[in-house]
C-alpha cells in the first residue's frame, strides 16, 4: 500500500502547487505590485481585477524636501497612493534618500550628525502622520541597504543606527504601524563596502544588541538567474531569522521579477518573452506552496510595465507584465500571474 500512498501524496502536492492562489486562503494583499511609472485609474483597474491586492511605493525624502526650509511637497506620492486607494488597494511605502542638504550623495545614510538625524526623523514623523489617515500602517526602512545603488558604504551597524529612531518614530506616530526592514538585494555581484549578500547582511544585523525589537518583518529582493537561485536565496534568509530565533518575524519579498528581452548573458534577470513567464509561475508556486513554512506574508512583482526611459537599472525596460505605454498590451507572465492570483486579464 506504501507507493499507492506515495503517489496520491506526490498528486496533492502537484494540485497545491498547480492551484489559483486564491483557491488556497492566501492572506490579503499577497499579490503585490512594485511600479516604476506613474498610476492611473486605469492601471489600478487592471490591478484589481488581476488579484493584486497591494502595491508597494517609493517616497524618496528628498523629492519629499529637496529645500531645507522649505515644505514637505508629496506631488510624487499622493497620485499613486489616492489611486490605489480608490480601487481599495493597500500600499506598502518605502522611505529612502537623502536631500543634497543633508549629504552629497542620497546613499549616504543620514545618521552621521545630530542634524541629519533630527531632519530625517522629522521627515519620517510627516509621512506617517499624512498617510495614516488614508489607511497606511505598514512601513519599510530604505531600500537595498545592502547595495551600493542605495547605501554606500554597505553597513549594517549604520543601517541599525537608522533604524532604531525610525522605529521609535513610526510607532510614537502610529502606535499600530508596522515596521519591515529594508529590501535586501540577494545577492549582489559587488563586495566590501559595495555589496553584501543579503543573508550576511541580515546575520550580521542579527548581532547588534536587542534589534530584534525594532522590526515586525524582514523583506528580500531575490533577483536570479533562475528560480532555483530565488528558493537558495529565500530559504537562505528565513534560516538565519530561525538561527537567530526570532521565528515570529514576518517575511515579505517585496520586489521580484525577470525581463522579457531574450539576452540573459548579458543581463542574468531576462529570459526572454516565454522565459520571463516560466520564471514567473514557478517562483510564485515555491513561494506559495511554503509560505507557511517562510512566513511568508506578501509578494510584490517589479514591475509593473515596461520603462524603457529608466536607464540606472540594466533590465527595468524588460521587467514589466505589460509592454510600456498608455494602453495595455500584455505579455504572457500577465496571463501566468492572474492564473496564479485567480484574477481576470482585463477589468
Amino acid at each position: 500500500m506504501r507507493p499507492a500512498k506515495t503517489t496520491i501524496a506526490l498528486l496533492a502536492l502537484a494540485a497545491a502547487l498547480l492551484a489559483p492562489a486564491a483557491a488556497q486562503a492566501l492572506p490579503r494583499g499577497f499579490f503585490g505590485i512594485a511600479p516604476q511609472t506613474p498610476l492611473s485609474d486605469t492601471d489600478t483597474a487592471y490591478m484589481k481585477a488581476g488579484g493584486i491586492g497591494s502595491v508597494r511605493w517609493p517616497i524618496n525624502w528628498a523629492t519629499v524636501q529637496p529645500t531645507k526650509n522649505g515644505e514637505f511637497d508629496w506631488s510624487s506620492v499622493d497620485p499613486a497612493i489616492e489611486a490605489a486607494r480608490r480601487r481599495g488597494l493597500q500600499v506598502l511605502p518605502f522611505i529612502y534618500g537623502v536631500p543634497s542638504w543633508i549629504a552629497h550623495k542620497q546613499t549616504t545614510l543620514p545618521v552621521g550628525s545630530a542634524r541629519a538625524r533630527s531632519a530625517w526623523l522629522t521627515f519620517v514623523r510627516a509621512a506617517v502622520e499624512r498617510y495614516r489617515s488614508r489607511g497606511i500602517h505598514t512601513w519599510q526602512v530604505w531600500n537595498e541597504a545592502n547595495f551600493f545603488y542605495f547605501a554606500y558604504p554597505v553597513s549594517p551597524s549604520s543601517y541599525a543606527r537608522l533604524l532604531k529612531p525610525t522605529y521609535r518614530e513610526i510607532k510614537a506616530d502610529d502606535p499600530s504601524a508596522k515596521v519591515v526592514l529594508s529590501g535586501l538585494f540577494g545577492a549582489p555581484d559587488e563586495g566590501g563596502k559595495r555589496g553584501m549578500d543579503a543573508a550576511d547582511f541580515l546575520a550580521a544585523l542579527y548581532r547588534v544588541p536587542g534589534i530584534k525589537s525594532f522590526f515586525d518583518a524582514v523583506a528580500l529582493h531575490p533577483y536570479a538567474f533562475h528560480v532555483e537561485d530565488l528558493e537558495e536565496l529565500t530559504d537562505e534568509l528565513r534560516e538565519v531569522v530561525v538561527d537567530n530565533r526570532d521565528p515570529g518575524a514576518a517575511l515579505y519579498v517585496t520586489e521580484m521579477g525577470w525581463g522579457s528581452q531574450n539576452d540573459p548573458n548579458v543581463v542574468a534577470f531576462e529570459q526572454g518573452i516565454q522565459g520571463q513567464a516560466r520564471e514567473l509561475r514557478q517562483a510564485y508556486r515555491f513561494l506559495i506552496a511554503n509560505r507557511h513554512r517562510l512566513n511568508l506574508k506578501g509578494t510584490y512583482w517589479y514591475s509593473w510595465k515596461d520603462n524603457p526611459e529608466y536607464t540606472a537599472c540594466s533590465f527595468c525596460d524588460s521587467v514589466g507584465l505589460f509592454r510600456a505605454g498608455a494602453k495595455f498590451h500584455p505579455k504572457p507572465a500577465w496571463r501566468a500571474f492572474v492564473a496564479l492570483s485567480g484574477g481576470r486579464a482585463r477589468p
